[in-house]
């Protein structure tokens, strides 16, 4: 049953990992990735990158966006999957796990245009400021709520289909811990302390060794249809900048450069929080 999925991995995943030679080539579509001269020097593109006056700008950029994503974007379904297996009416339960499935599967398309019709004046997050006795602002204009828009929104696409992994954990909780529990007296906080939380602890470990490695990885579509004219300039982060230079300027050396130095970077992510995890406890690491 696995052969196929591992030959789909290699014809899609390991065999096009020759193309990254474009990075250290002066690439031209017509003589291909083998026929295309080797620059001088070898690692021109990464020379450029690094020689680009705002390239320590678009890093952060991209860090930060990252970084955020991933500290709220993680804790967010494990504290879902939590309360939902805290929850007694099953079919209340049900009603509530499917609705949160929802906005997964909404387009990123969708989800800016949303973003963008409720940030502006007349929109609904301005509706709400006014409610609070706050001023109607033009959340769209400028950078400053780029991040809370856009987390905000991850937060809500995700929460519920994140917590699909929790839920199954906590499926094989022994019921008779529970029982156990409530004999000693043990309140709600202590049985998610002491029950729920070692089971779903080696999955939680697991997925946020993953996505360690994707803090560089920011969703450059999103990203690029949150920006406009005030804000291009201030939003510019990795993913955006290769898509400039490799899809519209079609600098495909330079782009795949920018790139693999990304995933490298993602990589040692990944490494270095594998290591400490193994140091913590061996039997959550993944290798």
């Amino acid at each position: 049953m696995a052969l196929l999925p591992v030959i789909m991995v290699i014809i899609f995943k390991y065999i096009p990992m020759y193309g990254i030679l474009i990075a250290f080539k002066n690439y031209k579509s017509a003589k291909g990735v083998w026929g295309s001269k080797w620059l001088d020097p070898l690692f021109k593109n990464f020379i450029t990158f690094f020689k680009n006056v705002n390239c320590w700008q678009i890093i952060w950029n991209t860090f930060r966006v990252g970084a955020l994503t991933l500290l709220f974007t993680f804790p967010a379904p494990i504290i879902f999957a939590v309360l939902l297996n805290e929850l007694r009416g099953k079919t209340y339960k049900k009603v509530v796990q499917t609705v949160s499935y929802i906005p997964h599967f909404i387009s990123v398309v969708v989800i800016c245009s949303m973003l963008n019709g409720f940030g502006s004046t007349s929109g609904l997050f301005n509706d709400i400021r006014e409610l609070l006795g706050m001023a109607r602002v033009d959340m769209n204009n400028g950078s400053k709520y780029f991040l809370l828009m856009y987390v905000g929104s991850a937060v809500w696409q995700g929460i519920g289909w994140g917590s699909i992994m929790y839920l199954s954990a906590l499926s094989n909780v022994d019921t008779s811990l529970y029982d156990v529990a409530n004999i000693d007296g043990a309140n709600r906080w202590q049985k998610i302390k002491n029950i729920i939380w070692p089971t779903i602890m080696p999955t939680t470990t697991v997925l946020l060794i993953m996505n360690v490695g994707n803090v560089l990885n920011s969703d450059y579509t999103k990203v690029l249809l949150m920006q406009n004219d005030t804000n291009r300039s201030e939003l510019e982060v990795i993913g955006t900048f290769v898509y400039q230079k490799g899809i519209v300027e079609g600098k495909f050396s330079y782009s795949t450069a920018v790139n693999l130095f990304v995933s490298i970077i993602c990589f040692i992510l990944v490494f270095g929080a594998n290591m400490i995890t193994r140091k913590v406890n061996p039997e959550n690491s993944l290798w």
